[in-house]
């Protein structure tokens, strides 16, 4: 397994950060589906997936990193999957636009892995994406940790839609945030 980074994390914990490969298709759906079923901040709130409809979207997850349309990032504790991001770029018109998306699990927020696997994909789709010059996102209005790290690394405030998000029955904001590279 290449990994392309390892981050020892606050409490001592080692984390390795590599690209999914078609094999980690259940460790994924598990991942998604624990973290979706917690009602986080994230858009899925209690969806579920199954073994086929994630092993389907890893095989269009790996032809879009292929083709160099998206950089998808993996972190493991041993063998644990403790985290994931990516950037994505847009289509036509949005051809320079990478969307950022992020989530840590819940035992493992807090400890500054969230911030190096931010860092770790963005620098790679810098890398591996020369022609994206944004990079947005979109954020709860009560997530205001993550709000906090996205200003630290760079993003800034350019939207919010009132009542944009709806989460655990209850609505709350979609901040949107830019960050130009």
């Amino acid at each position: 397994m290449e990994y392309i980074d390892t981050f020892t994390t606050k409490s001592s914990q080692e984390i390795k950060f590599r690209y999914p490969i078609i094999e980690d298709a259940e460790i994924l759906k598990n991942y998604i589906n624990k973290i979706s079923a917690e009602q986080s901040f994230l858009l899925l709130q209690g969806f579920q997936n199954t073994t086929e409809s994630e092993t389907k979207w890893l095989q269009d997850k790996l032809e879009k990193i292929s083709k160099n349309q998206c950089v998808y990032l993996c972190g493991f504790c041993d063998d644990q999957l403790v985290a994931c991001a990516e950037v994505e770029l847009g289509i036509e018109a949005k051809s320079h636009l990478g969307n950022f998306g992020i989530s840590v699990a819940l035992d493992f927020r807090g400890f500054g892995i969230g911030e190096k696997i931010m860092e770790l994909v963005i620098a790679e789709s810098i890398k591996t994406m020369p022609e994206m010059k944004i990079i947005d996102l979109e954020v709860f209005g009560q997530n205001q940790i993550a709000q906090n790290l996205y200003r630290k690394l760079g993003f800034i405030e350019y939207g919010k839609l009132p009542n944009g998000l709806k989460r655990k029955g209850q609505f709350d904001d979609a901040i949107y945030m830019y960050k130009k590279v």
